[in-house]
């Protein structure tokens, strides 16, 4: 069951262990509040299930697995939804009240009160899929124009997708991070307005905004866990959902909050490289990673100095065990019933189950019968055509 996984190669750098960490207060529990007074009360808001794993946990001689499964969030499939409406929704908000001069509400921008001058402005971002598809949800919700950037190798699913919210989508050559670069371009030539979920020199308010959406996640597990967890995998990206969940559980947890492992594709290791070199550092993207959220060779400056406080250690994970770990949430083999899970959901999941089936990374992790484990499931199924490749590769 767990071969793959027992000889996959692991790259692990174990972080410097700090006994009161100096977190960074960029991302406030106010902050948390405000998203998550506001984010809770919009049409369609449901918590997730935290689902219990208790068939891969007995397996793996663990205490306990949670996932956190993020796919049915206001029906876009993933937690972005949280964290790119949001900040849709607050940029208007400036906008607005700097045009007319006078103080404008959240309520007043969810009830399209300024629909006319939200009409006049245009949001862009860049995205691998899901954030775009939230911050197309928003504009469309909120009422402003909007144009997302995709990289060569975003699935068209995925595009059309967002085009079926009202947004234009410009397919561009090269990576993920090209597609950052030409959004600060055209932002800066039309007067448009980037709403990205990565930041940095000179912007970072709105990257801030959105992983303070992604805090509403964060904080239903808090709420649905009798007892701080031991352990959260947590996938890496930029950097901004694990910024938002390791804040969040230090808030909530403070001494007692789990160990927090992060885990990146080998392909795209901007936090591994960054964290062995003590300093935010970018990687070029020789290859894309079947994981396509997770494609990202620069760091959020947001989110950074959050992870190199929290974050106990960095790990990265070959393309191969993706397909095993898809299908066993698939089959029902990691619990008592079935989870279809995207491809960037399960770089925790994998990183786990190779820590737990390889002796000097289980020890170094403190991996025991006594470890209660959070993993976060990012996504659903975003693109079926993916999924069912995934399904279909037994190699």
């Amino acid at each position: 069951m767990f071969d793959q996984f027992e000889k996959a190669n692991v790259q692990f750098f174990a972080a410097r262990a700090r006994k009161e960490p100096n977190v960074p207060s960029a991302l406030t529990r106010e902050k948390f509040d405000l998203a998550e007074n506001e984010i809770t009360c919009w049409d369609g808001y449901e918590k997730t299930p935290l689902v219990p794993l208790d068939g891969l946990s007995r397996a793996l001689d663990l205490g306990s697995i949670h996932y956190k499964n993020e796919g049915p969030r206001f029906g876009l499939g993933s937690f972005k939804a949280l964290g790119g409406a949001y900040a849709v929704m607050l940029l208007l908000q400036r906008e607005i009240a700097k045009s007319s001069g006078k103080p404008v509400s959240l309520a007043e921008i969810r009830k399209k009160t300024f629909a006319e001058q939200a009409a006049a402005l245009t949001v862009i971002s860049a995205t691998d899929g899901n954030h775009g598809r939230s911050v197309a949800w928003g504009a469309a919700r909120f009422g402003a124009r909007c144009r997302i950037y995709i990289h060569a190798e975003v699935s068209e699913y995925r595009a059309q997708t967002i085009r079926m919210l009202g947004a234009e989508v410009i397919r561009l050559d090269g990576d993920y991070d090209a597609a950052v670069a030409q959004t600060r371009v055209d932002a800066e030539k039309h007067g448009w307005h980037i709403v990205s979920d990565t930041s940095w020199e000179g912007y970072t308010q709105t990257p801030t905004e959105v992983m303070a959406g992604y805090g509403v996640m964060a904080r239903e597990v808090v709420r649905d866990l009798p007892t701080a967890p031991t352990h959260v995998f947590l996938q890496g990206g930029v950097g901004g959902l694990a910024a938002a969940v390791s804040k969040s559980f230090h808030d909530a947890w403070g001494a007692d909050a789990p160990r927090i492992f992060l885990v990146e594709p080998e392909l795209a290791p901007c936090l591994y490289a960054s964290a062995a070199a003590g300093a935010m550092t970018a990687v070029d993207i020789e290859a894309e990673t079947i994981m396509a959220g997770l494609s990202c060779g620069v760091p959020s400056a947001v989110a950074w100095p959050v992870l190199s406080a929290l974050v106990s250690g960095f790990v990265t994970i070959p393309e191969h065990v993706v397909a095993p770990a898809v299908r066993m949430l698939a089959n029902g083999n990691a619990t008592n019933h079935r989870i279809e899970a995207g491809e960037s959901a399960v770089a925790g999941l994998c990183g786990l189950i190779c820590a737990a089936t390889q002796r000097d990374l289980r020890d170094a992790m403190v991996l025991n019968e006594d470890a209660r484990i959070v993993l976060i499931g990012s996504e659903g199924v975003t693109d079926p055509t993916v999924f069912n490749r995934l399904l279909a590769d037994a190699k």
